[in-house]
């Protein structure tokens, strides 16, 4: 059965503008407004990438240290504020760009993508293929996705999660979905597969809420649902 899972490759763009370590700050920047893009890997000359740099990076240069770390002048005598330093002084797009990068292979779930993004506080990750750049995502693809059909959504809910992952007999059960609400439906064998199936659905690309009117025959410790010994 072919998995319908939506994976970082089918949202990502595969024209990426990319600069090396050694361009100019002056021609980063002109990328960044001729593309309007707010950030861009830097590759070495294999295409692997070896940093990201953004605007945030830039005006670092443009307005200096971040005033937080203690005062105007602090830099000069506080080396928690070193990198702020490095990125003033930079002339490249080594120099100034934010290393190591967090990249993602192409092959990775969108659900997966959207958590690194979140949890790293990034808006943009560079996609990799064997070590090599191939594409970049942003936050603004993830939330396309938003914008997937209702038959897509229930497709993948019936084919991939329940058939594929959690080996659901599909026949089983009913999907519907409505404007990214999921509603639920059927007798399933035990309460657990009940409960990963719900708990599943809303890592789906395009889900917006799950409702379940899920019934089983048998609960967690193996007895019949609403039997004698049910808990």
């Amino acid at each position: 059965m072919r998995a319908h899972t939506v994976q970082v490759d089918q949202v990502m763009t595969r024209d990426v503008v990319s600069v090396t370590p050694e361009t100019p700050i002056k021609d980063v920047a002109t990328r960044l407004v001729e593309r309007g893009i707010s950030g861009l890997p830097v590759c070495d000359a294999e295409g692997a990438v070896v940093g990201v740099l953004s605007e945030a990076d830039l005006l670092v240069k443009q307005g200096g240290p971040n005033p937080a770390s203690g005062g105007l002048f602090s830099w000069l005598v506080d080396t928690t504020s070193a990198p702020d330093v490095a990125k003033l002084r930079a002339h490249t797009a080594g120099d100034a760009m934010t290393s190591p990068a967090i990249t993602i292979e192409a092959a990775t779930p969108v659900a997966e993508a959207a958590r690194t993004m979140v949890e790293r506080g990034v808006n943009r990750l560079p996609v990799v293929e064997d070590g090599r750049l191939v594409g970049i995502v942003t936050r603004a693809d993830l939330v396309r996705l938003f914008t997937r059909s209702d038959e897509e959504i229930a497709r993948e809910i019936r084919e991939d999660v329940a058939g594929r992952m959690l080996w659901i007999d599909a026949n089983r059960l009913e999907v519907e979905v409505e404007r990214g609400e999921v509603r639920l439906r059927g007798e399933l064998d035990t309460e657990l597969e009940a409960e990963l199936l719900e708990r599943r659905i809303p890592f789906v690309p395009g889900v917006v809420g799950v409702h379940s009117e899920l019934t089983w025959a048998l609960d967690r410790k193996g007895h019949p649902a609403g039997g004698p010994n049910a808990a």
